[in-house]
């Protein structure tokens, strides 16, 4: 059956105020909603290397050790593909916090400072300089700047600890929609098998209703690309 811990509303959460029991200060969730749902997609943003059909090398994390925890989570809005994935080609999974229903996704339990290494490495850069957390964990949101993962996004609180992600500083209805190729949605399928449980045929009919991927995929065609280890 499929676990999901529920996150709740933001009420202020602060990195130095995790209640107790529970992880040492420092600490927070990094909410993973595409292909980083995969654990082994996200070791090479921790660890370095280039994920399975990408197109990239990342340089890893100062700090490359894995998560303390993982757990399957649904984060309040809407996953959505859009602009161009210079790593898999075709749209990229963005998550839109004000968009209707849930997205679910996968809370990895990290220090601050790899989930600014993450960030970085989501943008094209590389590890080294720690983010400033104080605004999206005060309000909730924080646009760090125009780029594409640029806008940090604070949910909720899960076991009193911050629930982070970043995405796009737009709204789903100012995106400019695309389509995602077969090999970056088969790494999102492994993460909500891994994390999940899902089957092939539930995230064929949750991936082919996306924003972007509505009206491009089909149920099966979709699963058939998923159940095909080659091909774009």
């Amino acid at each position: 059956m499929e676990e999901i811990r529920p996150i709740r509303p933001f009420v202020n959460p602060s990195l130095l105020e995790a209640s107790a029991p529970g992880p040492a200060p420092g600490l927070v969730w990094y909410a993973a909603y595409g292909s980083n749902m995969h654990a082994e997609r996200l070791a090479c943003y921790l660890r370095g290397g280039r994920p399975v059909d990408g197109a990239r090398d990342y340089p890893g994390c100062r700090d490359g050790r894995a998560p303390e925890r993982s757990v399957p989570v649904r984060l309040p809005g809407l996953l959505y593909f859009a602009l161009e994935s210079r790593v898999w080609g075709g749209g990229m999974a963005f998550y839109d916090p004000h968009g209707r229903g849930t997205a679910p996704a996968r809370a990895y339990l990290l220090t601050a400072g790899q989930f600014s290494d993450i960030a970085a490495q989501e943008m094209g850069g590389g590890p080294g300089a720690d983010l400033d957390l104080g605004t999206v964990l005060r309000t909730g949101r924080d646009p760090q700047g125009p780029g594409r993962y640029q806008t940090l996004v604070c949910p909720g609180t899960l076991d009193g600890v911050p629930v982070l992600t970043f995405t796009a500083p737009w709204a789903l209805a100012e995106a400019e929609l695309n389509a995602p190729r077969a090999r970056y949605l088969r790494s999102i399928a492994a993460g909500l098998a891994d994390a999940h449980g899902w089957s092939g045929r539930r995230t064929a009919a949750y991936l082919s209703t996306r924003p972007g991927a509505a009206g491009h995929w089909t149920v099966d065609a979709l699963l058939a690309a998923l159940a095909s280890r080659t091909g774009g």
